[in-house]
């Protein structure tokens, strides 16, 4: 992998913006078939939305964490470049919130039974509404896909801590209100683990890869027979001709024009308006980028004092985090320390860099616990992402998935916001980098 800058135009076959998994995988399969590949990141680094870095004295994933066998197609790359998984650890206690919003402590087993019920409720419709994963648009879905989760919810009639607890869980999956998120984000990642809510959970927020997603992105980049350019922002992109056998002129922020036959952005959803297009972006683009999708939230990782017991703790949508996890112990000079991950539902309710802010949020839901550090990335700030994981708003996924995934000339787009099967997973990032380099080769 270079590191540098040119001078000169580089006349590629294709040129891939963005090295997260879409553009490392794109890149690759290209590559290896024979074209002419430059894959440009503006970052100092691989990875896009993962990111693996040094902090709070651990080795932490600042962005996508978790992985599942259920994933094919992250699974397929796990056994090509034979990465391990770990599991985070199981929780000795549970934390959550009465119907009146005071606090409960209880068991694992306690808190499933309180949620099975609304949990299967809401998604007891999925084999009508989504018969078969990989295609979520066909369906029920259609005429469903106007509700989104809390009108679900309201259906439901369930008591009022249940109600409580089912919301709280279903603010972590989503990571944004729940009046915000299409009742379809939740169909569809129950639909790609067969009908079934348990395997979904697993398959969402249990298994780490070993050694990390730095290391994982690393593989794949061994495998990129063409130039990986780092700290290379595009400003435009100029298609050349009206169709295939044409071309693209891609100008950076440095004033540098690149000349390609086809160009796959992996830019998500709500920030490729970054990026200055010519012709425009189709309408489908526009039109979901101004509206924003659904998620709107934010992980922190935290340091609290002591080696306390593993638990998982719960909040409302409304509290300034929702979920709360023990991931890792640790012992350093200062003592022992365990290292805890949560999620808000809405970025702008918490100040991360006030440990004061923390502490009060904390306080909220598990009490007792003395935090000392925060390490965090806004995903929402981040001119690359402006998102964390994809999640759509009410209507927006049938409305737009399929037109979403079509090249407009020679422009292609791969990215976890138009896969078809674990939409806003690392699972769909692969599977549209895949879909993408297919389409670009035979095009070429």
């Amino acid at each position: 992998m270079t590191n540098h800058s040119h001078d000169v135009t580089a006349d590629v076959d294709v040129v891939v913006i963005g090295a997260g998994f879409a553009g490392l995988v794109a890149a690759r399969e290209l590559s290896q078939a024979g074209h002419d590949v430059l894959l440009v990141e503006a970052r100092d680094r691989i990875g896009g939305r993962t990111w693996t870095d040094e902090r709070l004295g651990h080795t932490l994933e600042m962005g996508a964490n978790w992985v599942h066998w259920v994933q094919p197609h992250v699974w397929a790359e796990m056994t090509r470049y034979n990465r391990e998984i770990t599991r985070s650890p199981k929780a000795e206690e549970a934390y959550w919130h009465d119907a009146d919003g005071n606090p409960v402590q209880g068991t694992l087993e306690e808190f499933m039974a309180l949620i099975s019920p609304g949990q299967q409720l809401l998604i007891d419709d999925v084999r009508s509404a989504m018969p078969r994963g990989p295609e979520p648009t066909v369906g029920e879905i259609q005429n469903l896909d106007a509700l989104s989760i809390e009108d679900r919810m309201n259906q439901l009639g369930l008591d009022p801590a249940a109600r409580a607890a089912n919301d709280s869980v279903w603010t972590g999956h989503v990571n944004a209100p729940l009046s915000q998120v299409g009742l379809s984000s939740a169909l569809r990642w129950v639909a790609a683990t067969g009908g079934h809510w348990e395997l979904m959970h697993e398959a969402s927020a249990t298994y780490r890869v070993v050694d990390g997603m730095r290391d994982f992105t690393a593989e794949i980049a061994k495998d990129v027979r063409g130039e990986i350019r780092l700290n290379t922002t595009v400003a435009s992109i100029t298609q050349t001709g009206a169709g295939a056998g044409t071309g693209a002129v891609i100008t950076t922020t440095d004033g540098e024009r690149i000349t390609a036959r086809r160009v796959i952005s992996t830019l998500p959803v709500n920030a490729i308006a970054e990026i200055e297009f010519s012709p425009a972006l189709p309408k489908v683009w526009q039109r979901q980028n101004a509206e924003r999708v659904a998620s709107r939230g934010t992980k922190v990782w935290m340091r609290a004092e002591g080696h306390v017991p593993r638990f998982f703790a719960y909040a409302s949508q409304h509290d300034p985090l929702s979920v709360l996890k023990a991931e890792f112990y640790c012992t350093d000079e200062r003592g022992d320390y365990t290292l805890l991950v949560g999620f808000g539902a809405d970025h702008s309710k918490i100040n991360l860099e006030d440990l004061a802010d923390v502490q009060a949020a904390v306080n909220i839901f598990r009490p007792g616990l003395t935090i000392t550090d925060v390490a965090a990335h806004d995903w929402m700030t981040d001119p690359l992402a402006q998102t964390t994981w994809m999640t759509h708003r009410p209507g927006q996924l049938t409305r737009d998935l399929v037109e979403l995934q079509e090249p407009q000339g020679v422009l292609h787009f791969a990215t976890t916001d138009n896969a078809n099967l674990w939409g806003g997973f690392i699972d769909g990032a692969i599977e549209s980098g895949l879909r993408e380099a297919r389409r670009v080769a035979a095009a070429l």
